[in-house]
């Protein structure tokens, strides 16, 4: 990937998570790049400031480094993250949002809410 905002990063620890919200974006017409960690998106984006995907849906749970942890690392960098999630906690979700996500679904979630959210903030 090198186009600045013209893609989209998808952080999932559950390969077949990753791949199916892959597949599903593709098939929207969205460029993807995967992570199965967020150590390994961090080492991308930090140390290749080119590499700067439009919009980025993180797992809120993954070992080692997870979700909110790797939204904290990217303060200050103009990212739009929407979270994905199978275990709901309020906690975690106010936190994303109180740091600037603009989604925060449950999985499964409606796979038409998540395009429009990525288009509308590739289009912006």
């Amino acid at each position: 990937m090198g186009s600045t905002g013209q893609f989209v990063v998808v952080v999932d620890d559950d390969k077949s998570v990753a791949r199916a919200i892959s597949r599903l974006l593709r098939a929207a017409g969205i460029t993807v790049d995967t992570f199965t960690s967020g150590t390994a998106f961090l080492d991308q984006i930090l140390s290749q400031p080119a590499y700067l995907p439009g919009c980025v849906i993180l797992d809120v749970s993954m070992p080692g480094v997870d979700g909110l942890e790797v939204q904290r690392r990217l303060a200050g960098i103009p990212l739009p993250i929407i979270f994905i999630t199978a275990h709901d906690v309020p906690e975690a979700r106010d936190k994303a949002l109180s740091a600037g996500a603009i989604g925060y679904l449950r999985k499964p979630f409606n796979t038409s809410q998540l395009i429009e959210l990525v288009r509308s903030v590739m289009s912006a």
